[in-house]
């Protein structure tokens, strides 16, 4: 692959950003809506960066940064579906399909991570 614009988990995470934005684009709290924005834009970018470098090894430490974003996308989709009574804050949209898909991406960058370690043990053979 070419460019990190190629990668599907790029193209994935990108889409999510994006549908994250728009979810949370009307949310009244904030701090929840800046989180949720935040973790979901740093799981691209993370992939992006770690792509772009010049060692495997930074390579998997950005996929790792992106997987943990994706952990705590999760984690902030959880709170806000627990608190929005208690808040009285509208519930975000696509709550579920957003889990689901942060589920799958952070399975596909712990695979991609799993590739690059397999590819470098198979050269210092």
């Amino acid at each position: 692959m070419a460019t990190f614009e190629d990668l599907e988990i790029w193209k994935r995470s990108s889409r999510l950003a994006v549908d994250a934005l728009i979810s949370v684009h009307n949310l009244k709290n904030f701090t929840l809506k800046d989180q949720l924005s935040r973790c979901s834009l740093s799981i691209p970018s993370n992939i992006a960066e770690g792509y772009e470098r010049d060692s495997d090894q930074d390579t998997i430490r950005f996929l790792r940064i992106a997987k943990g974003s994706c952990a705590e996308f999760r984690t902030q989709l959880y709170i806000a579906q627990k608190a929005h009574t208690a808040l009285q804050i509208p519930l975000i949209g696509n709550t579920s399909q957003m889990l689901q898909e942060s589920r799958e991406i952070s399975a596909m960058i712990q695979s991609f991570i799993k590739a690059i370690q397999t590819r470098q043990a198979s050269r210092q053979s």
